[in-house]
């Protein structure tokens, strides 16, 4: 994997992403963006494609599936939407009950359950055929295996900051799988844009003047935004 900025290219030099001023690139690096998509629905090339491959990877996007979203921010959302197209049955799963109207009526997730809810979560048991984590805090994941069913799949895509509890014995029992997936390869982004294309699909985004990326910092520390913030560098998009 070469990464997009202060990684090292294949020549050996250092890779500065967006913030160039020029680019000379390998077509191989090149994706194609469909006419229909706007400009500022460029953070399916970072949300979209890291909760598109593991539903596709995964094999979570068949149709008739009851897939559950844990968090519903900048990833969650997305997750939502792709596996909405993918016509399954999605299920938001969040701590807050406040998400609620936001999963179901605006983002069109069928369900929600509230984590913190002993008699929610246990009613629910045994639901799911795969789950897409998207939760970067320390969560417990005992509950959430619980919900899957025999042969169910946890994903993480989230990356909390120390190492979280795996419960083995309900892995044994109904030989469920707890897996991990980031990003996705040149090849299945462009198979995501092309989708995203074909089904109007795009992140709810804000779009800000580069002189507001320090407040734009700030209330993304805060969770205060949805739920991706995008800069325009060049004054050329209408702002939402």
């Amino acid at each position: 994997m070469i990464l997009t900025y202060n990684g090292v290219d294949i020549d050996g030099t250092t890779t500065y992403g967006g913030y160039s001023d020029i680019m000379v690139t390998n077509e191989h690096y090149v994706v194609h963006w469909l006419e229909n998509l706007p400009m500022e629905a460029t953070p399916l090339l970072c949300a979209g494609i890291t909760t598109y491959s593991p539903l596709r990877y995964y094999r979570l996007d068949k149709p008739g599936m009851h897939i559950g979203v844990v968090g519903l921010g900048g990833l969650g959302h997305m997750a939502v939407k792709f596996a909405k197209a993918f016509g399954t049955k999605v299920t938001v799963i969040s701590t807050s009950v406040s998400k609620k109207d936001e999963a179901i009526d605006r983002l069109g997730a069928d369900s929600f359950l509230v984590s913190g809810d002993p008699n929610q979560m246990q009613g629910a048991t045994g639901s799911l055929d795969g789950i897409i984590d998207t939760v970067s805090a320390i969560h417990p994941l005992l509950q959430l295996i619980n919900l899957l069913k025999t042969h169910g799949k946890l994903v993480m895509v989230g990356a909390p900051e120390k190492p979280l509890e795996l419960p083995v014995f309900p892995l044994l029992l109904g030989r469920k799988l707890v897996a991990g997936s980031v990003i996705g390869g040149m090849k299945e982004t462009q198979e995501m844009v092309d989708f995203a294309a074909k089904h109007n699909i795009t992140p709810n985004v804000e779009v800000v003047p580069m002189d507001y990326v320090n407040t734009a910092l700030e209330r993304l520390l805060k969770s205060d935004v949805k739920y991706r913030f995008v800069l325009d560098i060049g004054n050329t998009l209408n702002n939402n």
